[in-house]
């Protein structure tokens, strides 16, 4: 992957379509070993997670293209590569699996990003059910091996509605994504035994994975 770090960091000074034609072969080429890397992650991942089994990886992959419509920001390409592992592919709204590869940014993620308002609302209807089976989710040892605890980004800082501000488990369901995310250094993807170290992190994730799909 070091071709693949090396175009992305050039890419982050000359973000522009003509710097981006001139090396489109490289591109071609950085795609196709992040595709590489992202099948045999898929391959390994499909070992405990059944509904990853036969997923393309090709259909998993973000386009580098920036959407610039609604945009200040003008600058036409993404300064990463990412891709969604979920059982369906990246268009796919349960819960999976994220690698984001950028210099210095790097990391893996997954469980359930931005759900619809009546997923939300089953997941935390089932949190305020079973919030002792999540809780040991959340506390096992694999887990908290990769993952300090649920990402609290957009977490609301009141009750949700319908549930009581002095409920014994607010502080779960005031999430509005039920993410975990693990960073990674460069060098650890280089690694030739990266999509095996990925598939471990993402193994620990199934778990919470499997409990956010149940609400589902």
């Amino acid at each position: 992957m070091e071709t693949t770090f090396k175009f992305l960091k050039q890419l982050a000074k000359n973000n522009s379509k003509e710097w981006f034609d001139a090396n489109r072969k490289t591109y071609e080429a950085c795609k196709a070993e992040f595709e590489t890397v992202v099948k045999s992650i898929i391959d390994k991942s499909s070992a405990f997670d059944k509904g990853l089994a036969g997923l393309e990886a090709k259909k998993c992959l973000f386009r580098i293209n920036r959407d610039i419509r609604f945009s200040k920001d003008k600058s036409p390409y993404k300064l990463n590569m990412g891709a969604s592992m979920n059982p369906g592919g990246k268009k796919e709204m349960g819960a999976g699996y994220y690698l984001h590869i950028e210099p210095g940014k790097s990391f893996l993620a997954g469980g359930c990003y931005m759900p619809p308002p009546e997923v939300l609302a089953a997941i935390r209807q089932e949190i305020d059910y079973n919030a002792k089976d999540f809780k040991k989710i959340l506390a096992a040892k694999d887990f908290k091996t990769y993952f300090k605890d649920l990402s609290e980004e957009e977490k609301l800082k009141t009750a949700p509605k319908g549930y009581p501000k002095d409920h014994p488990d607010l502080s779960l369901l005031q999430h509005k994504h039920f993410i975990v995310v693990h960073n990674i250094k460069d060098e650890q993807i280089m690694d030739k035994n990266f999509p095996t170290y990925a598939a471990k992190v993402f193994k620990a994730m199934y778990p919470l994975n499997t409990f956010l799909r149940n609400c589902m």
